[in-house]
């Protein structure tokens, strides 16, 4: 199997965020990508376009567009779990038991990251053997296709670097079905005053009143359908 350390370093840096020094080293991360060959021609072609598309990009259309892309909505979140436990209680150990995986690797994280993000995942890839990095990713390709399916339905440029991931994984990309987002402003609110205070308001008197922000019901099931 093809040495893939580098390649996957190189996808991390390509679902970075977009500032001026990540877009000035584009050209020297598509050069090492295209050394260590380890990605099909027409994938690393793929890849070099949209290298060459971000560093036309002026710099506030470049954020701009990466904030709209993957800060806005759940389907194309990077962060994995979101994916799997969205808000539930099973996050957090989730996250914590991912955390133990890294640092028994020798990979310590900075208190800024969270390890579900997938550009962490990839760095974490990239110190291990190719086998093992390649049965990792092969653990979420239904998260990665998902991701990926969200991404083509945007007509986004970085649907191109979830095929690469779903390559290294030993897996072909392919289109799922996917549920629309809701605008954020939507799916996130604060209750009516006073409403709900019978099933999660004072239970006595003297008890503080919590403030509840809670995700909207909405007429479609919120998912991914394989």
């Amino acid at each position: 199997m093809k040495n893939n350390r580098y390649t996957l370093r190189v996808l991390s840096q390509l679902l970075s965020y977009p500032d001026a020094t990540q877009r000035a080293q584009l050209p020297q991360l598509i050069s090492v990508m295209q050394k260590e060959d380890a990605l099909s021609s027409g994938r690393q072609a793929e890849l070099q376009t949209l290298a060459t598309h971000l560093r036309r990009l002026d710099s506030m259309d470049a954020e701009s567009r990466y904030v709209e892309t993957f800060d806005r909505g759940r389907a194309t979140c990077l962060h994995l779990f979101e994916h799997v436990h969205g808000d539930s209680r099973d996050r957090g150990p989730a996250m914590i038991d991912l955390t133990k995986t890294y640092e028994q690797s020798g990979l310590f994280l900075s208190p800024d990251e969270l390890p579900d993000h997938l550009c962490v995942v990839l760095e974490f890839a990239s110190t291990q053997t190719p086998e093992v990095a390649k049965a990792f990713l092969g653990e979420m390709v239904h998260i990665l296709n998902a991701i990926f399916s969200a991404l083509l339905k945007r007509e986004s440029p970085y649907a191109v670097v979830l095929a690469a991931v779903l390559e290294l994984a030993g897996h072909k990309a392919q289109a799922v079905p996917i549920v629309a987002d809701e605008p954020l402003d939507e799916s996130w609110s604060e209750p009516e005053a006073f409403d709900g205070c019978s099933t999660r308001g004072q239970a006595r008197p003297g008890e503080a009143q919590p403030i509840h922000i809670v995700r909207k019901t909405s007429t479609q099931t919120r998912g991914v359908a394989a």
